[in-house]
Parts: structure tokens; C-alpha cells; sequence
């Protein structure tokens, strides 16, 4: 049994899917193994190649990647390279001290091609081209990729907060979902933390360059040392041969380095992600004829000068020619091709799809082209930060999330109008003048303003739009001075909380039933749908809206509707219920603190009317001269209290709550109506005004 489990494991271990994984360690432990553990020649001929493979690999997928965050493992790919040419270093000079007198070859067939092919075997040449390469890697590839992934981090990081404020504003908007924006929050903190992570695996690139000059001197001395003093050679010999094989090691580890660098440099120096570098370096450079005219005219007067390499310029100069003529002619046929491929498909022709169908809307701005600037995130738009805000603070206050604003321009509307609809309904309307400041009149300005007059859209208020050198004056008379972003704000905030129950949809609805089970998965799913359908619940929450009162507590919401649902399936009781249980929410939204509950009530002669009127099998109609007189004495009474500085709130019945309720929301929309059962007991209550059945 044991050993099928061990057969098991390992066949589990060694997977297609887990050898991949295993890659990464057991590179680290081989390039460790090599820095303590002696290599043959030919396994450091393997190694010298496959890291000379491996960088060319590594520059070539620099090439051909579009961003930077496509290669976002160079960082990491970057420092494993670096260790592996330098326990290469270490694992090849162990080998050049043990077995360096016995001749060229000791260290391998690939050191001792370096050192012999590529520099002709002369030891000058050699450390020349050894420090030139270092040179050339050290103080301008690797400086200037480092330089370029510093910037780029610092400029990335400043940058951050206006890309994380574009996306939010493009989610309210309703141009991409959350799911997209999440992507592009990840996208943006991985920017960063690439040119982070690429200016410091710069640093180890450099570190290496300067461990070539070491290793290299170190090898030098260590070998005359070793030549001379252990295998008794002569010192011209051993200098010959320790410093030919120490030239061949230091050249084929500096070429990769170079490479390695120089793709570092390829991917923090991209800009755009149109595509591939090699595209865009003939897009760029080789596509436009009149540059490559002009450049061959020249390399052709340079080519007619007696003294010149008058061969080579020619043919430069005619080769560029050629191209600039073949690009003007692959332009001329673009042109005359591009008016004939219009009309391929008359528009008659098209046939009408599904496509064709897009759906309404559930909240919308429409604007006048003056009014754009407001809401073009490009010019930063006050108005989209202003509506983000509005989204939040619903959602705070009110207890659930409510649709996007869609923002669009509508060239039918006036300049300076805008327009407000709610799932392809107009609900609203007004004029804003950005640049201007409206100043409101609350009611006691001790002196008019000249300007354009007009009214606060939200509330009715009289107000003028004035220029901003007269701020100061309209706030010494008194005026409430708003611009004309917040104008146009609060205009929206105003409709969307007197319009909060059609907000609340199906969809709402059922997101806001997920979000409560997340913390009491148990209380929803034995209310929905076991004891109430969707729906019920919906017109119950759309209920409570409906009378200005928030969802919030939707844990005591969902606990009352589950108590009470075995029961009634009414959503008009069920809606009593709920609001008996926040009673205390409802009073303390209406009369703040624990002071006095000062509310209008009904002649008593005048409740046992309406009781009777509720308790006669009818719907509840009430007599018409009844109802008349009633709305006149309730509206009188309701603008005293308001006069007083008191909420307008009417107390009833809990039978008769939701008859007047609905009867006198239109006639007094300021009115509040409560049933009796809703009041805390520990309130005490005045009754400042009584609704007599006569004047």
C-alpha cells in the first residue's frame, strides 16, 4: 500500500502540469550547485550555451511584446539570468585555476572559442573588447534602462490617482462594468510595481558588469599565481594561457549580459501598444516617402564628392529612392481605392437585427454641446465627480445602489440646457452657464442682483446666474451662491430621492438580498423564496421609499417580513409591520434628539368618519365635500407647522395611515403621515394642531 501511494505521488509530482512549476526551483538549486560543486567542461560548454539561448530568447520576446505589463516577469527573469552568469563565472574559474595549464581547452570548447576565434587569440585584443563590452553595458545600456524605469515609476505613481478617478468616472458612467474597472484598478497598481521592480533589477545588472572587471583581474593574477607556483610554468606561458582562457570566460559572459540589458532597455523604453517593435519601427521610421526622399537626396550629393566611398553612398542612396517610391505609390492606390470601397453595402440593404434594439436607460443626463466641458472627463469635468459623489451618498443614505447615470450629448436640446430621464422619461429639466455661479434667494436677501433671473431647479427657489466677480456682494446680501456643477447636482440628487422606489427594480432588489447574505445567509434564504416571493418584497421596500423612508437596517426589514410572512402575504400589512418595527428610525429621521414629538392629529368626530368610511367594504373612498375640506384644513395646518420650523407630520390611526398617506401626498408632499403604534413609547407627544372636519 505504501508503495502504490509513493508511485502515486510521484506520478502526481512529475505531471505535465507540476513539471512546469517545478522549472523555476530547480533552476535556482542547479545555478546554486554550480557556484559549490565542480563541473565537467562539457556540462560548462551546455551551460555557456543554454544562458547564451536563454538571453536571445529573452530579447527577442522584448521585441515582439506590445506593453510592458505583457513581460511583467522581466523583473524576476532578470535577476535569475544575472545569478546564472555568475555562478557560471564561479563554476568556470575553478575550472581555469584546476585545469588551465594543461592547455586552451581546459574550461571548454565554447570559452576557448571566445578566446581564440572571436579575438584571434590575442590577449590585447581580447581585453580590449572585454572592456569595451562591459563599458557599453555598464555605464549606457544598463544606466539609461535603469534611468528609464526610475522615471517611469515616479511618473506612473504620480499618476495613479487620476487613472484610478478616470476609471471610477467611466463605471457611474455606465462605460464599463465592475468588472472591467477592476481590471484596470489591477492593471494600473501592476504599471507601477513593474518600472518599481525594473529599477531595482537594473541595479543587479550593473552589480554584475562590475563583477566582470573583478572576476576578471582576480583570474588573471589567480592564475599566474597558480601556473608559476604550483605546475612550475614559465611566466610568459602562464600568462598566455590563464589570460587567453580568462578573456574567453569574461566574453561569453559579458555578450549575454549585453543582451539581457539590452532587452531591458527595449521593454521600459516602449511607448504604446499598437504593436510589436518591429512594426512600429517601420510604421514609424520607413512609411513616410517625402523622409526618405529627402534622405536619399542627400546620401547622393554626399555620394558625388570626389574622395567619398562614392560606391556605397550610391547604393544607399538608390535603395532608399526605391523604397520612397514604392510607399508613394502604395499611397496614391490607398487613395484611389478608399472612395470606391465606401458604398460597398448601400444602407437599404441592411437588415434589421436584434442589435438594432438597445435598452432604456434607467437613469440618464442629457446635455447641450456648451454644457460638455461639465462632463468630458478628458477636461477634467467637475460634474462626473459631483455625480460619483451623489451615487455613494444615495447609497449611504438610502440602503441600496441605484443605477449608473448614462451621460450623453443631445444636439436637439438649447446650448445651455439640460435634461434628466428616468428610464426614457423625462423628469426633470433646467438651464446651467458654467462659468457662472447661480446666486438662490432663501427668503430674506436684503437686496436684489442684476443678472440672468431664474429658478432653483430643485426646489423652486427664485435666483439670478451671476458672473463670478459679483460672489462677494451676493453673499453680503445673503444669497445662497452654488456653481453651476453643484446647480446641476443637486438638481439630479433631488430627483433621485423623490424617485427612489421606481430606482429600485428587480435587479436592485435581488443584489440587495445578496448583500445581506453575505452576513446572514440563513435569515434570506429561508424568507425568499420560501415565504415571500421576490416581488413582495420589492413592492414592500418600494413601499417604504415611496414615504421618504430609507432601507438601511434591511436586517430588521428582512427579520420582521420573515416573523410575519407565514401569516400575511399582503404587501400593504407587511408594510405596517416593517414600519412598526422602525418606528424609532422613522420618529428620530423626523424629530432629532429625544425631545418632544410635536405632530398635527384628527378631531376625533373626524377619525370616526374616516374609520367608519374604512370599515364600510369599500376601497376607502371618502365623501367628496369630506375630502376637499380635509385637504384644505391638513395643508393649512401643515404650512404653520413649517412656518414654526416644525416638520409638517400628520399622526393617525395605524388603520388610517395608509389611506391619508396616499390620499394627501400629492395636495402636501412635505407632509409626513405616522400611525400611533409607530411612536417609541418613550417619546412624548404634543399635539401642536388639530385637522377639524369644518373651517
Amino acid at each position: 500500500m505504501g508503495s502504490m501511494n509513493g508511485s502515486l505521488n510521484l506520478r502526481t509530482l512529475f505531471a505535465p502540469g507540476n513539471i512546469r512549476q517545478l522549472a523555476g526551483p530547480l533552476l535556482i538549486i542547479l545555478i546554486l550547485a554550480m557556484m559549490v560543486l565542480p563541473l565537467p567542461a562539457f556540462v560548462l560548454d551546455l551551460m555557456f550555451t543554454f544562458n547564451i539561448a536563454v538571453s536571445v530568447m529573452v530579447m527577442l520576446v522584448a521585441m515582439y511584446t506590445r506593453k510592458p505589463l505583457d513581460f511583467s516577469v522581466f523583473p524576476t527573469i532578470l535577476l535569475v539570468t544575472t545569478l546564472l552568469r555568475l555562478s557560471l563565472n564561479v563554476a568556470s574559474t575553478r575550472i581555469v585555476l584546476l585545469e588551465g595549464h594543461t592547455g586552451p581547452d581546459a574550461a571548454g570548447k565554447v570559452i576557448e572559442a571566445f578566446g581564440h576565434f572571436l579575438v584571434g587569440g590575442n590577449t590585447a585584443v581580447g581585453l580590449v573588447v572585454f572592456i569595451i563590452l562591459t563599458v557599453i553595458n555598464f555605464v549606457v545600456i544598463t544606466k539609461g534602462a535603469g534611468r528609464i524605469a526610475e522615471v517611469g515609476a515616479r511618473f506612473t505613481l504620480d499618476a495613479m490617482p487620476g487613472k484610478q478617478m478616470a476609471i471610477d468616472a467611466d463605471l457611474n458612467a455606465g462605460l464599463i462594468d465592475e468588472k472591467e474597472a477592476k481590471k484596470r484598478r489591477a492593471e494600473t497598481s501592476q504599471e507601477a510595481d513593474f518600472y518599481g521592480a525594473m529599477d531595482g533589477a537594473s541595479k543587479f545588472v550593473r552589480g554584475d558588469a562590475v563583477a566582470g572587471i573583478l572576476i576578471l583581474g582576480i583570474n588573471v593574477i589567480g592564475g599566474l599565481i597558480v601556473g608559476v607556483l604550483q605546475h612550475n610554468m614559465e611566466l610568459g606561458q602562464a600568462a598566455t594561457n590563464y589570460t587567453l582562457l580568462t578573456i574567453g570566460d569574461g566574453l561569453v559572459a559579458q555578450l549575454p549580459a549585453l543582451i539581457i540589458s539590452v532587452a531591458a532597455g527595449l521593454v521600459v523604453s516602449r511607448v504604446g501598444d499598437e504593436g510589436d517593435m518591429g512594426t512600429q519601427v517601420i510604421g514609424q521610421v520607413f512609411s513616410n516617402p517625402q523622409v526618405l526622399v529627402l534622405t536619399a537626396a542627400i546620401l547622393g550629393i554626399l555620394g558625388l564628392i570626389p574622395g567619398m566611398p562614392n560606391f556605397v553612398f550610391l547604393l544607399l542612396a538608390s535603395g532608399l529612392g526605391y523604397m520612397a517610391w514604392r510607399g508613394g505609390l502604395k499611397a496614391e492606390a490607398a487613395e484611389e481605392e478608399a472612395p470606391a470601397a465606401a458604398p460597398v453595402v448601400p444602407p437599404e440593404s441592411l437588415e434589421a437585427s436584434w442589435s438594432d434594439v438597445t435598452p432604456v436607460d434607467v437613469l440618464g443626463l442629457e446635455v447641450g454641446y456648451r454644457l460638455i466641458p461639465m462632463v468630458d472627463k478628458g477636461q477634467d469635468g467637475e460634474l462626473l465627480k459631483r455625480i460619483r459623489g451623489l451615487r455613494k451618498k444615495f447609497a449611504r443614505d438610502i440602503g441600496f445602489l441605484a443605477a449608473p447615470v448614462h451621460i450623453r450629448d443631445n444636439l436637439e436640446l438649447k446650448p445651455n440646457d439640460y435634461r434628466i430621464v428616468m428610464k426614457g422619461v423625462e423628469i426633470g429639466t433646467g438651464s446651467a452657464f458654467p462659468g457662472q455661479f447661480m446666486a438662490i434667494n432663501p427668503g430674506r436677501v436684503s437686496g436684489p442682483l442684476t443678472g440672468r433671473e431664474t429658478t432653483d431647479p430643485a426646489f423652486g427657489l427664485p435666483a439670478v446666474w451671476i458672473d463670478a466677480s459679483q460672489r462677494e456682494q451676493a453673499h453680503a446680501l445673503g444669497y445662497t451662491v452654488v456653481d453651476a456643477s453643484t446647480v446641476v447636482a443637486t438638481h439630479i440628487n433631488h430627483l433621485i430621492l423623490s424617485h427612489a422606489s421606481e430606482l429600485l427594480g428587480r435587479t436592485e432588489t435581488q443584489a440587495l438580498l445578496e448583500h445581506i447574505a453575505k452576513e446572514s445567509p440563513k435569515l434570506v434564504e429561508d424568507l425568499v423564496p420560501k415565504l415571500l416571493p421576490l416581488a413582495t418584497v420589492q413592492r414592500v421596500l418600494q413601499n417604504l421609499l415611496d414615504e421618504g423612508v430609507n432601507i438601511r437596517d434591511m436586517r430588521s426589514i428582512v427579520e420582521v417580513l420573515a416573523e410575519h410572512a407565514p401569516r400575511i402575504q399582503d404587501a400593504l400589512e407587511l408594510t405596517s409591520r416593517v414600519r412598526q418595527a422602525l418606528g424609532r428610525a422613522i420618529v428620530q429621521g423626523l424629530f432629532p434628539g429625544n425631545g418632544e414629538v410635536q405632530v398635527m392629529a384628527l378631531d376625533p368626530g373626524l377619525e370616526r368618519v374616516l374609520m367608519q368610511a374604512m370599515g364600510g367594504g369599500g376601497d376607502g373612498a371618502i365623501e367628496p365635500g369630506l375630502a376637499d375640506t380635509l385637504l384644505r384644513e391638513t395643508a393649512a395646518a401643515a404650512q404653520r407647522m413649517e412656518d414654526t420650523g416644525l416638520p409638517a407630520v400628520l399622526l393617525v390611526p395605524a388603520p388610517l395611515r395608509w389611506l391619508l398617506s396616499r390620499f394627501l401626498r400629492r395636495s402636501v408632499p412635505s407632509l409626513k403621515v405616522i400611525a400611533n403604534s409607530e411612536v417609541p413609547e418613550t417619546r412624548l407627544i404634543r399635539v401642536s394642531a388639530m385637522i377639524a372636519p369644518t373651517s
